[in-house]
């Protein structure tokens, strides 16, 4: 006799009535504290809450946020959930800021979340510059020769000072710069779905960066919202504490504990430790501060010159092929609890756009590793 697979799924949400009440704790089973509630709930109860969101169409935790990096998205399982950590390493000069910054725009300019990036290191108009530079290149890579309308950031600048001189009184209007105008025309069109703001020493806590994204829950009713932080060693803690290691510990919890209880996901930019920034090749446990950083995160992502770590046999014979490599960044992804790891892509990159093509590729050269590698 045929049976529905769904049987069991349907009677184990229902027959809860039908169980003996000795075989079954408190249904008011909780514990209020001065820190928060202690709520367990059986399966059973996760089980119908589920099914209740589903049935009403509330789907976001299980809908992937893209990053518009491929094929990144792609090994992330189509982008990052609410409750993902991604920590973004890599040395000085290999374009941390530039991808966490066009992950950013990717997100807001689809339309999906709302995008709250907290830099440390740029001020917001700075990274308006940035975003400037960018939307000039991206529709045309790669083609980057200024006939398309591609501006460099050095040259949004100087034409945000020659906009103000010309105009006189204080009436400059950016707009009327036909060099900036179709930039400015497409970063309005999802410049209220990202927001930028300079982290403080004192006031960009983690408590404070909760309460932050409660607020704007508020105010903005469910709509998702991905958070990023440039970079996660600058975010204070008060009192400061004895050693690095001890406040990376605490900074990268309290990360991952927004993205669990909020219900967003995060990405925090990581510097290097010292030891990493000697190495041949820079991995996921050169993270600087505390073995915490690969315990919390659920995805590692690790930047590396790709001239730097790609075997010399490919470039011992080929000058032409050595110089080319110095235009690419290898993006490792160390870490993934979600999918493949150990996955090595690479990006064509334009930091005088502020950018990298999004159009990455697998990585078909052979790398070096460390552990294998003598000079």
């Amino acid at each position: 006799m045929a049976t529905d697979p769904n049987a069991a799924e349907v009677g184990a949400a229902t027959m809860t009535d039908d169980e003996p009440a000795m075989t079954r704790p408190d249904a008011d089973w909780r514990l209020e504290t001065e820190h928060g509630r202690l709520a367990p709930l059986s399966a059973i109860d996760v089980l119908t809450n589920v099914r209740g969101k589903v049935a009403a169409g509330e789907i976001g935790d299980y809908e992937p946020i893209p990053l518009g990096m491929v094929p990144l998205d792609r090994m992330l399982g189509d982008g990052l959930r609410p409750g993902d950590l991604l920590l973004l390493g890599g040395a000085q000069g290999t374009g941390k800021t530039t991808m966490a910054l066009q992950m950013a725009r990717n997100v807001a300019a689809s339309g999906q979340a709302y995008v709250l990036y907290v830099c440390f290191e740029h001020d917001e108009a700075d990274l308006l510059n940035r975003l400037v530079a960018m939307e000039s290149v991206l529709p045309h890579l790669p083609n980057t020769k200024p006939s398309t309308g591609a501006i460099k950031i050095q040259d949004v600048r100087a034409e945000v000072i020659r906009a103000w001189a010309e105009a006189g009184d204080g009436q400059a209007d950016l707009a009327a710069s036909p060099r900036l105008r179709p930039a400015l025309e497409r970063i309005a069109r999802y410049g209220g779905n990202l927001f930028l703001m300079r982290g403080s020493a004192t006031a960009t806590t983690v408590d404070n960066l909760r309460e932050l994204i409660r607020l704007h829950r508020q105010r903005s009713g469910e709509r998702r919202l991905l958070v990023v932080v440039d970079y996660l060693q600058k975010v204070p803690q008060i009192p400061e504490p004895a050693t690095e290691a001890e406040k990376v510990t605490f900074i990268v919890n309290g990360l991952k504990d927004i993205a669990l209880t909020e219900h967003v996901p995060v990405i925090a930019i990581v510097a290097a430790d010292k030891e990493g920034l000697k190495a041949a090749r820079l991995r996921n446990h050169h993270l600087r501060g505390s073995s915490a950083i690969n315990y919390e995160a659920d995805v590692i992502v690790i930047l590396n010159e790709k001239y730097n770590i790609v075997a010399k046999v490919n470039i011992e014979f080929n000058p032409y092929q050595a110089q080319r490599f110095r235009d690419w960044v290898v993006v490792s992804v160390e870490k993934n609890r979600s999918g493949p790891d150990n996955i090595d892509i690479e990006y064509h990159k334009h930091f005088a756009f502020a950018c990298f093509d999004p159009e990455g590729r697998p990585v078909q050269e052979k790398l070096i590793e460390e552990r294998l590698y003598t000079d």
